[in-house]
């Protein structure tokens, strides 16, 4: 998912000569994490069975979004790439704010896994709180950090892996079981109406949209790698590939579960992949699958935690944040940006601590906000920087406007509207930011 995906970004400026499968198979990797592994539990608890149909619209709005980035990319590489054609569509204030959100985005994704890290976690161990292992966790990763970029990004490749055959795996089990290849299934849960298919009713779908989003979460990083490839106008024939190959594991891994299980068993405690297999007696497999989850989740964490950091020496440097942030020191990091990293880290586990049943849920929603903020802003620059076609420019607004879809329905839920909150504030802190910055902004050249 995103920035944390920067490391291996880095680790890769030197290849040039990218082909377009390269770049497919790396944004399949570095896409899936625990938004899809733990996030798609709320959505089915939200809108059911229709968190298939909410996947596929959240996979066209992420392809939508991937076309548009890559293309800008593509024919004016930039340095900051979606702040800076921002800033050049809409002002100083625009690529700032854009900056910003993504920079408090990433801080929330690393809250929302270090979180599931700790979910996934008390499959073993159901008695252990969870901010004890988020903060076991938060002080390992840590020291993975300080070991440098080189060192993370040459396992990360493995890591991904590990992230598709788990997978694989289950939906090599679930579907044996599914179609009587293996024995054990009791019955089969297939919706047999629209009001099976949409058991919450529309309410309900439209408020799992911001959770299917959330699994597609780190697509602005592909649009960035569009720059390595061979051919770089070959960068939308890419993203068709890895959207679709995206949305076909995530459509039969989730349809599969749904059959085995019915959707009202599904909980945030779990992963919905654990979940569906809970009945069968699979010995050593689940725990199998639970570990890569881990495993991978926690390849993603440490990334994210490298991005935070990245993004802020980024943003100093570019003199829209305090430039100590940028200070080198000793360590792999600024000092002054890995304590900040430390607190946003701290109020996570303080989060877990003091919210343990409604935490993942409320960072989730929040997160998913941020990056769909952002999102917006990539489609709305490519319009104003780029001559649209016509059609283009009807597939431009569709994004728009499912983009909006996803932020109004946490509206609409109890639940998940905490969460739309905690994003309004971000926003409005760095909207007064912006105020009082606006004076200096409009002195500088033009």
């Amino acid at each position: 998912m995103s920035v944390r995906r920067i490391i291996i970004v880095e680790s890769k400026k030197e290849e040039k000569h990218m082909k377009w499968w390269h770049l497919s198979l790396f944004g399949i990797g570095c896409t899936i994490g625990t938004g899809f592994f733990l996030g798609t539990s709320v959505g089915i608890q939200h809108g059911g069975p229709s968190i298939v149909l909410a996947i596929v619209l959240a996979g066209i709005v992420t392809y939508i979004v991937f076309d548009a980035l890559a293309k800008l990319t593509a024919s004016h590489p930039e340095k900051g790439a979606f702040r800076t054609y921002a800033k050049q569509a809409y002002g100083h204030w625009a690529g700032f704010s854009v900056g910003w959100i993504y920079w408090f985005s990433e801080i929330l994704i690393m809250g929302s896994q270090l979180t599931a890290l700790s979910i996934f976690s008390r499959f073993w161990f159901p008695n252990i709180p969870l901010w004890l292992f988020a903060l076991g966790y938060a002080v390992l990763g840590l020291l993975v950090l300080l070991l440098g970029a080189k060192k993370l990004s040459q396992i990360e490749n493995i890591f991904a892996v590990m992230k598709v055959a788990a997978i694989m795996m289950f939906i090599l089990l679930a579907g044996a079981f599914v179609f009587g290849l293996m024995d054990g299934v009791k019955q089969l849960h297939i919706p047999s109406n629209l009001d099976a298919f949409f058991p919450t009713g529309w309410m309900g779908f439209w408020a799992s949209l911001i959770f299917a989003f959330y699994a597609f979460g780190g697509i602005e990083v592909m649009g960035l790698m569009a720059v390595q490839l061979k051919q770089p106008k070959e960068a939308p024939k890419s993203g068709k590939v890895m959207i679709l190959s995206l949305v076909t594991i995530y459509v039969i891994s989730l349809a599969l579960a749904l059959v085995l299980v019915p959707w009202d068993e599904f909980n945030t405690e779990k992963s919905p992949f654990i979940i569906a297999l809970k009945d069968f007696d699979l010995g050593f497999v689940p725990h199998i699958i639970n570990g890569a989850l881990i495993i991978a989740g926690f390849s993603t964490m440490v990334a994210s935690f490298y991005g935070v950091t990245t993004i802020l020496v980024s943003l100093a440097e570019d003199g829209d944040a305090p430039s100590f942030f940028a200070r080198e020191g000793k360590l792999a990091v600024p000092i002054p940006s890995l304590v900040l990293l430390i607190i946003g880290i701290a109020v996570s586990i303080v989060m877990s601590l003091v919210l343990p049943d409604k935490i993942y849920t409320y960072i989730t929603t929040a997160a998913g906000l941020m990056l769909l903020y952002n999102w917006l802003f990539i489609i709305l620059s490519a319009r104003k920087l780029m001559k649209v076609p016509q059609k283009a420019q009807l597939k431009y607004y569709a994004g728009i406007l499912l983009l909006i879809a996803g932020v109004s329905g946490t509206l609409i839920n109890q639940t998940n509207r905490p969460g739309f909150l905690i994003s309004l504030v971000i926003i409005g802190l760095i909207g007064i930011v912006v105020l009082f910055m606006n004076k200096k902004w409009k002195k500088e050249p033009q």
